[in-house]
């Protein structure tokens, strides 16, 4: 017969040898599942980034648009994605460093990003295929002042004319080397305008900040080098400014703003009238009325920019010029011209004397 007080002892060496077996499975369990972590790990780090972007789909979802400003670094644009909305569940500094692990960090570059908003790692993997949108804003040559408000304000509703008025009278929105030049004008909206290139603009953002700054930059890049080597002062490159916008507003052909920008030096040494219709055009567009022909009547108008009562150079400039102008206006022709009288096919015919005058104004009539 079984002993009765040896079942007890029995069943209790079978339930410490089930504990011990499975305490065992799970040690086993937890050092195989950190060994796969830690070799989960260690190839994460280790093992080529594009591994896990093929395995991991970029995040889809509503995108947000980003601008990034010129002159930041990674830290500073890592920010900015967190500043507007762009990151989630992570910091500035992880995306910081995820910019980095990509390459990108060297390579950031301003405009506007449209992202998904996402975590540090898959934000910097969506600007590795991203490339930045730019904003194009024109500037025409030829606009005088108010027209070029009304051309900056269609593209863009956040220029108005105030908006405008105030970026140009501000003298930060304008490169060092024209300290000079910007002194002179310190209330002269008008004669600023005249120092930005008409040219088409890529810009971050259409402000009227932004607009200024780009424009004086490129006029002054153009312009600069040839300044400095014939060492023009601020009032010698005001009056060309002026010259040069009655220039652009008279001539069709570039080919004659330097023959035009000679008469116009010609008269001047003459102490003569220089009778510049487009002054006149000019004169009562300030008065409020747009003229598109100048008859003998429109001659009367009393106004300091009618060339054909006051000696000398208007006031202020009447337009913006283009590139053409400016380089006749830099560069006038060495001529004896001192009147011309316009074509039908934009060209002009220019004469000496008064008489030559008079028949070239016949000729180009019975063209």
């Amino acid at each position: 017969m079984q002993n009765k007080s040896l079942q007890p002892k029995a069943k209790t060496r079978t339930r410490k040898r089930s504990r011990k077996i499975f305490f065992v499975f799970i040690l086993l369990f937890l050092l195989l599942w950190s060994a796969i972590a830690a070799a989960a790990i260690s190839y994460y780090y280790k093992a080529p980034l594009n591994f896990w972007e093929g395995i991991i789909p970029l995040p889809e979802g509503s995108k947000i648009n980003v601008v990034i400003e010129q002159g930041m670094n990674a830290s500073q644009a890592a920010r900015a994605f967190e500043i507007q909305g762009a990151l989630e569940k992570g910091t500035p500094s992880q995306l910081a460093h995820w910019m980095v692990k990509f390459g990108i960090d060297k390579k950031i570059r301003a405009g506007h990003y449209s992202v998904v908003p996402s975590d540090p790692w898959n934000l910097a993997r969506q600007l590795k295929t991203l490339k930045p949108a730019l904003l194009k804003l024109q500037i025409l040559p030829g606009l005088d002042i108010f027209s070029l408000m009304d051309s900056l304000a269609s593209q863009d509703n956040k220029i108005t004319q105030q908006s405008f008025t105030e970026a140009l009278l501000r003298d930060e929105n304008y490169p060092p080397e024209m300290a000079e030049i910007i002194k002179l004008l310190v209330d002269d909206e008008f004669t600023r305008a005249a120092f930005l290139l008409p040219e088409t603009y890529m810009l971050v953002d259409r402000t009227p900040d932004e607009a200024v700054n780009a424009a004086a930059s490129a006029w002054w890049k153009q312009w600069g080098g040839f300044i400095n080597a014939n060492k023009l002062t601020a009032q010698d490159l005001i009056n060309s400014a002026i010259a040069a916008s009655m220039i652009e507003r008279e001539v069709l052909r570039d080919s004659e703003c330097k023959i035009v920008s000679g008469v116009i030096k010609n008269r001047l040494a003459k102490k003569m009238l220089l009778q510049i219709d487009a002054t006149v055009v000019y004169a009562w567009r300030l008065a409020g009325r747009k003229l598109t022909r100048v008859l003998n009547k429109d001659l009367e108008i009393e106004s300091p920019y009618n060339t054909y009562k006051n000696a000398g150079l208007p006031p202020r400039p009447i337009c913006v010029p283009g590139s053409a102008a400016w380089e006749g206006a830099l560069n006038p022709e060495e001529n004896d011209y001192y009147y011309y009288v316009a074509r039908k096919n934009g060209y002009h015919y220019f004469s000496k004397t008064y008489n030559e005058h008079l028949r070239n104004i016949k000729l180009a009539r019975s063209e």
